[in-house]
């Protein structure tokens, strides 16, 4: 869809509510290094500050942002397990399968291996950086930005105000949305988003000539939902079993082709379903967060 169309064709808030519960019902090192993507920068404290809006993707697509699962952990054997599940794409995965298996053994320890496998949910968005004081040649640059459920509830919040004297707002609309503020603070030891917020809804720029150009230096989010980027269910089950060590060590050859990519009781179920917190130390930090830790850690071994 042209940006004309976009701008005459606005997304109907209520429609895109509706899609967001749909799809949100259960509530890598590579992409780390990925130039495409952008990631607030925290000082020394742990503490970091931006400013950022998000964009309407592509104006066809029923959201403006995608979603996908993935697995972050170390085996047995010492090495990482970090993959895509194939629960993003609707197909089965092995992972899935073995946690599920795992979690309905009826042995207490199953349950605490289940949750250091626990698959992990992401959000992918484009969006504009506004202000990055950190970063500053990262301004007026258009990003994807991978962020975790708290962030998202945020976004859900700003078009589902809890409250009478509240507006609602699509903060993905270019001239009638709000710029986000990224503010990140250590809390007990990890990255905490709590602060965050929407500004006051405005537009981008009233030069529609400048907003269009900034619409076309999009990304296409389909990246993440074709099959063609995930790993098959049999690679991704090689892969597991040699983490586990439940196999001989491969060849260097074997080893390469299986190279690593970027709630409970179902787990992993492709069915959207809602998913139970899970008391551990990486689910107080933010999801994007949590798979940079995973990936620093693989990369430290």
């Amino acid at each position: 869809m042209s940006f004309a169309a976009l701008k005459n064709n606005r997304t109907d808030l209520s429609k895109l509510v509706a899609q967001a519960q749909e799809t949100s019902g259960t509530t890598n090192q590579r992409q780390s290094q990925d130039e495409r993507f952008w990631q607030p920068t925290r000082d020394k404290a742990g503490n970091g500050y931006a400013v950022i809006r998000f964009l309407p993707g592509d104006a066809e697509a029923a959201t403006p942002w995608i979603r996908y699962w993935d697995h972050a952990f170390k085996g047995p054997t010492g090495q990482w397990y970090i993959e895509k599940s194939l629960t993003s794409i609707g197909q089965q995965d092995p992972l899935s399968e073995l946690n599920s298996k795992m979690w309905n053994s009826g042995i207490e320890a199953d349950k605490g291996i289940v949750r250091q496998r626990k698959r992990n949910l992401r959000y992918v968005a484009n969006v504009l950086i506004v202000s990055d004081p950190a970063e500053p040649s990262n301004e007026g640059q258009v990003k994807l930005y991978r962020f975790g459920k708290k962030i998202f509830d945020k976004i859900m919040d700003s078009m589902q105000p809890q409250f009478p004297d509240e507006a609602p707002v699509n903060p993905f609309d270019m001239w009638n949305g709000a710029d986000f503020t990224v503010k990140i603070r250590k809390v007990e030891g990890y990255p905490n988003y709590d602060a965050s917020a929407f500004k006051a809804p405005s537009a981008i720029s009233a030069d529609d000539g400048y907003l269009e150009e900034i619409y076309n230096k999009q990304y296409d989010l389909n990246e993440w939902t074709d099959p063609k980027n995930y790993k098959s269910y049999d690679e991704l089950k090689s892969r597991l079993a040699l983490v586990l060590g439940e196999q001989a060590p491969r060849t260097p050859k074997q080893t390469a082709s299986l190279e690593l990519d970027d709630s409970i009781p179902d787990f992993d179920a492709p069915k959207p379903q809602a998913a139970a917190a899970i008391p551990t130390a990486e689910s107080a930090m933010d999801e994007d967060d949590t798979m940079s830790y995973f990936a620093k850690l693989a990369a430290e071994d």
